[in-house]
Parts: structure tokens; sequence; C-alpha cells
């Protein structure tokens, strides 16, 4: 058979990361201050994160995977580490003038945390100040290399990642929530209770049941409401948290271990294009290159600039309406058009969001032709079944919602073709790489040598493989323990690694700003198999505490640090950085940003009062295990074995087009669209990603790659501005204490 995951032949392949000066052939990258700063910013991400996610609710400074708090680390590299440790370099004199800018920053800094404590945004302004300058004169006298620079890069992938919003995340809210929400109407507490193990929530760990318990009482409505004092229950709290942090450890190596396995199969073999590496690449090409000038020749590029400005134009009025409604605002778009379409057949359609985010833009102008008419396509596509269910009879506002769907307006007969497109997806994945991972699993069982490149690697095969398989294999008898079944157990994760690693294949090939996969493990196999209290898998005994896991780690994967791991690996593989000691640093931040993450959770809801945080982390998103364990213990009302003809039928027009895409290289749809067509990401940014399509084939048309290579700066530059109008937004606001203010999608 075909490997049908391969482009045509005549698609060109992915450009090589490494350039032509020369300096890609030199090793190095995670030396000693490189880490240092990389710690450093994992303990600054890891409580500012929490800051800005949930006190601020404001832009997003991770949860996508560009995050704008590693680009704003590279642009404080590239535009003040760098050129002050170049004039330190140049008169060593100068090292005196920096010693007292220090100290004068430290001592502002001071003096603002004696006058308003950690709150106050001067405090940080000047103390980041002082860090950036005490970075300067303890790095040595040495710019960074541009490996150095990019080592830092890849470690914010994960430390901007790890602590925000989305996907782990969400766990600490979901051990309280259920419990906090419970009344005598919904009776919650009724098939809760009796089936979570003690050690897996806080309103538990106390002992002796909740409802009569005060302390425990008082442990889950503090957080929600705060306490007087401030104080955190850190005792009951101890034992979950080391419970759960463990299986969030047990996921990082899985995670790693997969990406580990997977790299030369999707960075060399199918040689996928990694766009979301375009910007960092672009931004650090001239470190190496003094004669280039002190900012490099994409800083000096007009049209950059010209992209740039368009942002900082938009973004500015827009901001400046916001404190200044007599500011004329620049309007992006039509957030509901559903008052546009109110006659049938088109009111089938749920409303589309007409919205332009510059950075989605920019991004999907670096994209293939076929990959963003794909996005936009297949969107189009499902709300056009909507209208065709409509006309042949069925009306799609009175079919049943999917049990096991979230995020963009859904039905069972479009819900299920979306997971058949994962099925059939990552099978086809498998397939196509499949004389590599037999390779790796013989290396595994010692029945193949080992080979040169194999020395390249994070980690050796044998060692990759054994570390998934035993990682896997934790995850699913920590399940056990917690009160799954075996046999869910494993259903569960393994439908995790379907979602986790087709949403990786998606960030790696498409490079689109973050993902959702719009459906769960467990309501999907109760809708297949008809869930009930006496459900030989989906029952009264396993439903609390599967929901409990598939609320806290598996629901929201928008910030999952997956991509992050392959998108690092290929950049320090073609960089010739070191990927063995990456691993490590990288591991070290993740783990360091997410227990700091965790630790400000738990504690800004006894300070603050959870209800006053992200209303959606503390509202809908802490009471998931209880509603679908609730909706699934009383049995799915359109459940039906029926349905796997839907997912049939998802499956078979994927490998239809995969085919299609292998025979003919003409053939303009890929799967991929298919794959997220029915999410919140897709319904926020298909108009964006429509925008920048156009454009791309406007200018192929009329102007040839020539010209698409020259104005390509100009998008880089939209997405550039926009990523600098978010960052200086956010100041802003912190400042002023504005919240909600958020330029990208929320």
């Amino acid at each position: 058979m075909t490997d049908l995951i391969s482009p045509p032949p005549t698609q060109p392949a992915s450009v090589s990361l490494q350039t032509s000066d020369g300096d890609a052939l030199k090793t190095g990258g995670v030396t000693f201050r490189a880490a240092l700063l990389s710690l450093a910013l994992a303990f600054f991400f890891g409580y500012m994160i929490p800051v800005v996610d949930m006190k601020m609710r404001n832009t997003f400074l991770g949860a996508t995977h560009l995050p704008p708090g590693a680009i704003a680390v590279l642009l404080v590299v590239l535009l003040a580490l760098n050129p002050l440790l170049s004039l330190i370099a140049r008169d060593g004199g100068k090292t005196r003038i920096v010693a007292g800018v220090l100290l004068a920053c430290a001592s502002v800094s001071g003096f603002c945390f004696l006058l308003a404590g950690m709150e106050s945004l001067l405090f940080w302004l000047f103390g980041a100040a002082a860090v950036i300058l005490a970075l300067v004169l303890g790095l040595g006298r040495k710019p960074f290399t541009r490996n150095e620079t990019l080592t830092i890069y890849i470690s914010c992938l994960f430390s901007t990642l790890a602590p925000g919003h989305g996907a782990e995340n969400v766990f600490v809210v979901n051990l309280i929530g259920p419990f906090y929400y419970a009344t005598r109407e919904n009776k919650w507490l009724d098939f809760l209770q009796p089936y979570i193990k003690p050690w897996m929530t806080p309103a538990l760990s106390q002992g002796g049941g909740y409802e009569k318990n005060e302390v425990a009482r008082g442990v889950v409505s503090g957080w929600f409401n705060n306490v007087p004092d401030g104080q955190v229950p850190w005792g009951a709290w101890l034992v979950p948290l080391i419970v759960w942090g463990t299986a969030i450890g047990l996921m990082y190596i899985m995670m790693a271990c997969i990406c580990v396995i997977i790299r030369k199969q999707w960075a060399e073999r199918e040689a996928l294009a990694f766009p979301l590496l375009r910007l960092p690449l672009e931004l650090t090409e001239d470190v190496n290159k003094p004669q280039n000038g002190a900012l490099g020749t994409f800083f000096r590029n007009p049209m950059m600039w010209i992209g740039f400005g368009i942002a900082v134009f938009i973004q500015t009025l827009r901001g400046l309406n916001l404190y200044f409604p007599d500011v004329p605002t620049f309007p992006l778009g039509i957030n509901n058009t559903s008052q546009l379409f109110t006659e049938a057949p088109w009111n089938q359609m749920a409303g589309l969001q007409m919205t332009v985010w510059p950075i989605v833009v920019g991004i999907s102008y670096l994209l293939t032709s076929e990959i963003s008419f794909s996005f936009w396509f297949f969107y189009l596509f499902i709300k056009m079944q909507l209208v065709g269910a409509y006309l042949l009879g069925f009306n799609p506002n009175t079919l049943p919602r999917p049990t096991g769907g979230f995020g963009a307006d859904t039905r069972t007969f479009t819900f299920y073709q979306q997971i058949g497109c994962y099925l059939a997806y990552v099978a086809l994945m498998a397939w196509t790489g499949r004389e590599h991972l037999r390779h790796i699993a013989l290396r595994a069982f010692g029945r193949r040598p080992h080979a040169d490149e194999e020395s390249e690697e994070a980690l050796s095969y044998p060692v990759a493989f054994w570390g998934f398989v035993l990682s896997f294999g934790a995850l699913v008898a920590w399940s056990i323990a917690a009160g799954l079944s075996a046999p869910l157990a494993f259903l569960q994760w393994g439908l995790y690694l379907v979602i986790i690693i087709a949403l990786t294949r998606i960030i790696s090939e498409a490079g689109i700003l973050f993902v959702q996969q719009g459906w769960v493990p467990l309501g999907t196999i109760g809708q297949l198999t008809n869930a009930g209290p006496d459900h030989w898998l989906l029952n009264a005994h396993s439903l609390p505490p599967a929901a409990m896991i598939q609320g806290g780690l598996m629901t929201d994967l928008r910030g999952f640090i997956m991509p992050s791991f392959i998108q690092g690996f290929k950049l320090a593989h073609d960089r010739k950085i070191p990927l063995k000691p990456l691993l490590a640093l990288t591991l070290a931040c993740s783990l360091i940003a997410a227990a700091m993450g965790t630790f400000f959770n738990v504690k800004y809801g006894y300070q603050l009062g959870g209800t006053s945080l992200d209303p959606w982390y503390a509202g809908s998103a802490s009471q998931l295990p209880a509603t679908t364990a609730a909706s699934l213990v009383k049995g799915v009302p359109d459940a039906s074995y029926g349905n796997l003809i839907w997912v049939g039928l998802g499956a078979f027009i994927t490998y239809i087009m995969m085919l299609a895409r292998s025979r003919f290289a003409w053939f303009p749809l890929h799967p991929i669209g298919l794959l997220i067509s029915q999410t919140y990401p897709m319904a926020t940014i298909w108009f964006s990603i429509f925008i920048g399509w156009l454009f791309k084939i406007l200018v192929m048309r009329f102007g040839g790659t020539d010209s698409y290579r020259k104005t390509t700066p100009l998008f880089l530059g939209l997405a550039l501005g926009d990523v600098t109008m978010m960052l200086f937004w956010l100041v802003v606001d912190g400042y002023y204490g504005r919240v909600g203010h958020k330029l990208m999608p929320g």
C-alpha cells in the first residue's frame, strides 16, 4: 500500500532549518548561562502566567504554540541583553554604568514593593530591568549565540504553556468543583462520594465524608469564596497534589518519549513544514553575523515594518477605544452572523464568527495553500451538512447534541465523522511510518544494532520505547487504583493518545496557533455503547473517577506541551543543539512552571475567591466531572451502535482524501481540516485563515513565487506587531487594573 500520509511527488519538501551562515555546524546551545536563564524564566512564568490568566483574565502569555511570552523573551534577548553584552565586550568601562543603573532599578523596585507590595506593576517592571542588568553583568562579556538564544526560546515553549490556560491546569478545580456545586436537587454527592478515593480530592482527604464534615466543606467553599485571612489549608491539598502531580509528570515523560520516537519520521522522512518555527528563526537569523548590524536584516526590512505598523495601528486604536470611548475603534469583524441568517435553511448554521485576528492572518500566509484552504473549507463543509440535512427533511436544531462533544455547535452525525477522521488519520500515520516504528521496536528488543544517527536523538530508541510503555502503563495502573476498571483505563488513555498525536501533527504540519479536539473519550464511548448504571464498561463505580481524570487532564488540550517537544526537537536537531541536555532542561522547566502554576491556582482561590477569577475555570470547567458522570450514569438517550456508521464515514472520507493526495498533485484538500472542523479554535479563527489564504493565492497568482518571498516579511511583521501589542497592553492593563482585554481568542 502506498504511504498515504506522504506528500505527492511534486509537492516541495519543507526547507531545512539550517542556514548557510556556517554556524549551524557548531555545537552548543545548552550552555550554563542559557540553562540558568531558562530556569529563571520558568520561575518567572510560573508566577506571572497565573496572574495574567486567572486574575487579569487578559491576553494569554502562553496557551498558544507561538506563545507571546516566548516571543517576548526573544525580543528582550535580541534587543536588550545582546546589545548590552556587546557594549561591555567592546568597552569594559561601561560595566560601572550598567552596575549603577542596576542599583537604581533595584532601589526603585524595592521602594515600590514597600509601598504597594507584589501587586505593584512598577515593582515588576523595575525588578525585571534589574534582573536583566544583573544577567548582563553575570552572564559573561559575550552576546548570546544563535543556538543559545534558540535554546532559551525552546525552553520558553514549555515554561509558558505548563502553568497557563488549558491542558492539565484544570485539574485543581475539578477536584473540588463537583462538591461545591452539589445540591440536593442534582444529587451529585450520591454518585460521586462513594466512588472517589479520598486521596484524589481535598474534599474527602479529611475523612468522615464530605456533607457532614465542616472542615472538608470549609476547604472547598474557602477556595470559591476566599477566607478572611487568606490561609491555604495545605494539609488537605498536599496528598491530592502529589498524586495528581505524579500523573502529570508521567504524562510529560510519555509525551517526550513519543516525540523521540516520531521525530525522525515527521521531521526528516515526511519533511513536515513546522510553520510556527519560522518567526523565531527569522528573528535570530543574524545573531551570529555582527557584520549585518546589531538588529540584523529582518529588523531592517521595510516590508516587515509595514506589517508591523499595520498591527500596531489596529491594536493601538482598539486599545485606546477601551480606555477612551471617544477614540474611534478599528472593527475587525462580526462576532455572530446569526442575525444575518434568520431564514431557513441558512439559520441551521448556528451563526458564523467572522473575526480578523492579525497574528492568525500573518501565520496563515506561511501555510501551504492546501492546508489553509482545507481549514476554512471543512469548517463551512460541516455547516453546509446542517443545511443539507434540513433540506432533506431533518431539522438539525432538533437533533441531539453528542454527549462527548464540546466547543463548536455540533450534531451527532457530524460529530462522529470527526472522530472517524481522528482514528483513520492516526492509523494512516502509523502505517506510513511502519518501517521506522518497526525499527524502534526491534531496537527495543535487542534485534537491531545501534546506529550512529541514533546518538543524535534526545533518548536512545530502546529508552524511548520502554519509557513510553512504562509511563503509559503507570498511568493506566494509576487510573485503576483510582477506581477505573482495567479495560476502561486502557481505552480512556488509548483514546487520549490518539487525540494528542493527531493534535501534535496539526501543529507540526499546519502551524495553527492553538488546537482543541472537540471530543473526549468517555462521552464518545458512552454514546457508542449505550452507557448506563449497569453498563459493563461505564458503570456507577468507574464513571466518577474516570470523569474526574478526564475533566482534569483530557478535556481542554489548548496548552498541552507535546507540540513543544516535537518543535523543540526539530529545531534543535537542525541547529545541531545537543538534544539530551535540552530534554533535561525542558523537562525541568516544565515541572517548575507547572508546579508554580498549580501552587498559585490553589492560593489565589483562598486569597481572592475562585468566583472572582476566570469565570470558565471556576464555573463550568470545575463541574465537568459531575456533569459528565451524571449524564452517562443515567444512560445516554441517543446512544446507538448506528453512530459507528458516521465514524466509518469519517474514516472513509479521510482515507479517500489521503489516497487522492498521494495520486494527484493537484488535489486541494487535506484531512487536517476535518480533524478540527468542529472545535472552538476553528469557529474562532477560520475567517482569519481564509484572509491569509486569499492574500497568498492572489500574490502567487499575479506575482509568482518571487513576489510571495518578498511579501512574506510583511506578514511576519504583522504577527510580530500583534504580539508586541499584546505585551504592551498587558503592561498597561496591569497598571490600570483592567481585566478581560484579550488580543487573541480566549
